[in-house]
């Protein structure tokens, strides 16, 4: 496993990919993403992202949402009177606690925010966690990444988190373990069989993969079954070829198959609205990219109804 590795779509769009999604334009390389290890870690459906450490331009300890990266209206906070000025509301009172409680420190993390201590059961987004005992810090923190930037923070380059941060007293930094089985053999015979329905496939632009992402994903939030027959609509009216539809269908059964060979090693119990339910998904880093392994069709409806 290569330790270091650069989470290039995170910092170009701060969006990690779904495998099939990746596979519109031609982009193979998520097939052999599938059969390559790397470094595993569970996807926490905290809220808001939380970005504190050191900033490069001044030296100067300060916490943050996604915001500290914007490329114009920069929300970097420094101390308290930096907090009102740039943010209200929850996360204003959130971003309070983190700077009273986040020990400085010379590097740059982000992290999901879980919530305040004192209690056993925490529902930051729409996943309920119900930890076996109490918290008894002041605040909950699940870090997944940290940063490197010479000068400022808007050139910021992010790299997945591969050791635990350890808990203080004031802070609890919650890091669910999971492992992977490197025996997978079905994954590769299905992406073997996978590069073979590529070669059949006329793939789209970016501009029109795009598109069809948008329409794919609204399917998927709306519980459209996604079948031949809808496959054959979306690749009329975006005039494209067909086999490239099932080609993403393909990929999707793949990441599906993944699931089986993850083991959770937590002992967090999930739940959305008093329904037992895993963790939301899982990130995969190797050489060849860094995707999410998310049951789409249960979460992202989860999220989607939650939000309207």
């Amino acid at each position: 496993m290569t330790s270091f590795l650069c989470y290039d779509r995170i910092m170009k769009n701060n969006h990690i990919e779904h495998p099939e999604d990746s596979i519109l334009n031609g982009n193979l390389s998520v097939l052999d993403w599938f059969v390559n290890d790397g470094y595993i870690s569970t996807k926490i459906d905290g809220s808001p992202a939380i970005i504190w450490g050191t900033n490069p331009k001044n030296n100067k300890f300060f916490v943050g949402t996604k915001s500290v990266f914007n490329k114009k209206l920069i929300k970097i906070n420094h101390d308290h009177r930096d907090i009102d000025k740039n943010h209200q509301g929850k996360v204003a009172d959130i971003l309070h606690k983190c700077l009273d409680n986040l020990h400085p420190t010379t590097r740059i993390y982000k992290g999901d925010f879980i919530g305040f201590g004192g209690e056993f059961t925490f529902i930051p987004n729409t996943i309920e966690y119900d930890f076996p005992e109490e918290i008894n810090q002041e605040i909950i923190i699940a870090p997944h990444t940290y940063y490197i930037a010479d000068k400022d923070l808007r050139d910021a380059v992010a790299y997945p988190l591969e050791y635990e941060l350890e808990s203080d007293d004031n802070v609890f930094y919650w890091n669910p373990r999971v492992t992977i089985s490197s025996d997978r053999d079905s994954i590769t015979e299905k992406c073997n069989f996978a590069r073979q329905i590529a070669t059949l496939c006329d793939f789209v632009d970016d501009k029109k993969a795009t598109r069809i992402k948008r329409q794919l994903n609204t399917c998927i939030r709306e519980r459209i079954d996604i079948d031949d027959i809808s496959l054959e609509a979306l690749a009329h009216d975006n005039n494209c070829d067909v086999n490239v539809l099932r080609l993403w269908k393909l990929v999707q059964s793949i990441k599906h198959d993944m699931f089986e060979y993850i083991e959770r090693l937590d002992d967090v119990e999930c739940y959305i609205d008093d329904e037992e339910c895993d963790h939301e998904g899982y990130v995969i880093v190797n050489e060849f990219g860094t995707f999410k392994i998310i049951n789409r069709e249960y979460f992202s409806c989860a999220n989607f109804n939650r939000a309207r």
